[in-house]
Formats: C-alpha cells, structure tokens, sequence
C-alpha cells in the first residue's frame, strides 16, 4: 500500500467511540487524510449505533464502510493487505455507489452492546483491540494507532492483567510494556501547551515515592528525544514544575526539588540543553513563562492535566512518547451518558488523528 493507514481503536462500545467515527464519517472528515483509516470494532455494535444517532437526529444518513474480519495472523493479514485481498469481506452500502468512509477490521464482542451500559463481557474484546493493533503497529503494517477512550473499571472488574501481571491502569502502561519499553512518557498537546508527566496514574499518596532521580531523567531524556524526532524541534525549550508548593521554598515545604530533581536537570543544563529549574508550578503555568517554551515536564498527572484541559478540552490529544512506533489518543473518557444520543464531539479525536498522520508523515 502507498500510505500506511491510521487505525482507530474504539474502546468500550457501550462508550462514545464508535460514535465520533460515526461523526467524522458522516461529516467526510475522514476524507482529508490521504492515508487509509482502519477503525477495530465489531460490524453489529457499529451498524447499530449508526442507526441510533440517525434515530436521535445526530446523523442524517449512516457513512458506509468495508468490514474485514480482524486479523488472527498479523503477517497473513498484511500479505493479504498488500496485495489488495479483502477475505471475508462485507460491505456496508446498500446501493453500492457511495465510497466507503473507512475500513473497519471486525472484533466480536462477548456480549450485545447497549449504548451507555457496561458489560464486563465485553472486556476481552477491548483488550483484543490493543493488542491488535500493537501487532500491526510494531510491524509497520499501520503507520500510527489513535485510541479511542476505554474504562479502565470494567478491564479491571473483569480481571484484565497487563503483561507483568498487575492490573490493567491504562493504554500508556498496556502499549509500554508490549513494546518491551523500561520507561514512557504520556504527554498531552494543544494549541497552548504540550504538558509531560513524570508519574502517570498513580495515586496522589504514592507519588514521591515514584519521583525519583532515574524516572525524572528518563523523562527529560525521552521528551528531548521525542521533540526533536516528531515534532522537528531542535533545540527544544523545557520547563519543569517542583513537586511541592512553591518548589520546595528551599527546602522548608519539601526537599524533593533540592535532593533529587534540581541535581537530574543540572545534569542536562550542563550538557547545553535549554530547561529550567524546578519552578512552582502555580506560576510556570502562566502566559509569561509558556511562551518561551516547547513543552512543560509536571511531576505527576493532576498537577499539569487540569492546566491543560483549561486551555482546549475537546481539542487536545493525549500521546506517548517513547514508543516504537507513533500512538495517539482522545483527551475524553467513554461519556456513557452521550452514546447514541449525540452530544459527543469528535473534535479531539480528529486532533488526534492530524497529529497522527503528521507525525507519520515526519517518520
């Protein structure tokens, strides 16, 4: 193929991912990227979400779209794919004249889908989808993955494990260790800011217990990294908040910022590159400071999100650095209460997936 595909992961499909593909589908937003996009969900759930926001009046007509049994044998499927083959094929266009939106790789769910309910039954198949695309995207066969929001909850409940055997805590910590990866770093981008976490779903108690001198290094290291080779940025411009109030306040509020970061980032500022001090937090965030940098390093994930959200929820798209391979994601969770009904917006995801094919094209 000439361009590799964007694939889309719809999560949990009681949740609202089926429903802003439906949305970009039907608004042709799909239509301006010139690479393909795969979209992993089950035909059924989707045909039927499409009727429902017909129904609602969310859409005036149902996109249409080529289903493809999901691959079992990755390396079959991009054989398959290559030579332009489509077994198993269906299409969902019932005159046959209008081009399809998208390419949707069938996954069967364990059980029926109603918008809006959880069913633990349909966890296996929300991991199928990471996984999936994982193996496509680690072999190249697509050239980014764009998630769509999953509840974490109901892959708990339903005793989905990560590969080390902890419990399932999100697509950051699924797609790391797939990827053999020691340390990722989640980031978080707008039109504002691009925020970068050192600690990502831990709980707040637990936090400078994970601060250490490696993790803020590996950090620092991998957003250098990644702000030179994805986003074509040199010499990148970081600042970097304190853990504690006020930076510490020289060490009568906390010592963190004295023992363990200020010594990481003195190491990097006598190797030339252009990042700050820890700096309080409440004033780093402001006009002043964020418009001479390229990125903001936070120290854990409600110290920068809030600011970030703030400044662009809906058009924000949620990365990882690090990886192999190119992933982004929304900045919204499933919003059980919109599916089917309308109201969701599809305006992260298709941020998501601008920043995805701008990447590739970079790659």
């Amino acid at each position: 193929m000439k361009q590799q595909p964007l694939l889309i992961t719809t999560g949990e499909p009681a949740g609202i991912g089926m429903d802003v593909v439906l949305l970009l589908a039907a608004e042709d937003k799909l239509q301006d990227f010139a690479r393909p996009i795969w979209v992993l969900a089950e035909h059924e759930a989707m045909s039927a979400r499409a009727d429902e926001l017909v129904a609602a009046g969310v859409l005036k007509n149902r996109p249409t779209w080529q289903t493809i049994a999901a691959p079992m044998d990755i390396d079959e499927f991009a054989r398959q794919m290559t030579d332009q083959t489509t077994a198993d094929k269906k299409v969902d266009n019932e005159n046959g004249n209008s081009p399809d939106a998208f390419t949707l790789l069938e996954v069967n769910c364990g059980a029926p889908v109603v918008a809006g309910r959880i069913d633990i039954n349909n966890a296996i198949m929300v991991a199928r989808q990471l996984e999936i695309a994982h193996q496509l995207a680690v072999r190249g066969i697509v050239a980014a993955i764009v998630t769509g929001p999953l509840q974490k909850s109901a892959l708990i409940d339903a005793n989905i494990k990560l590969l080390d055997g902890t419990m399932f805590s999100g697509h950051t910590e699924f797609f790391m260790q797939k990827s053999g990866c020691d340390k990722v770093v989640m980031m978080l981008a707008n039109q504002a800011m691009k925020v970068a976490l050192v600690t990502t779903h831990v709980p707040l108690k637990e936090v400078p217990n994970v601060v250490t001198k490696d993790n803020v290094r590996q950090t620092v290291q991998i957003v250098l990294d990644e702000m030179r080779e994805k986003f074509g940025i040199e010499q990148p411009r970081i600042l970097v908040c304190g853990l504690n109030p006020h930076a510490g306040e020289g060490g009568h509020l906390g010592v963190e910022e004295i023992e363990i970061i200020n010594p990481v980032l003195h190491e990097f500022i006598a190797k030339g590159v252009n990042i700050s001090e820890a700096m309080p937090a409440d004033t780093l965030f402001t006009s002043q400071h964020l418009k001479n940098c390229d990125a903001v390093i936070a120290m854990y994930h409600d110290q920068g999100l809030p600011v970030l959200k703030s400044h662009g929820f809906g058009d924000t798209v949620n990365l990882t650095l690090g990886l192999p391979y190119i992933r982004t994601s929304v900045d919204h969770g499933t919003a059980l209460d919109l599916a089917g009904k309308g109201g969701a917006s599809a305006s992260s995801l298709y941020q998501a997936l601008v920043m995805a094919n701008e990447m590739a094209d970079k790659a």
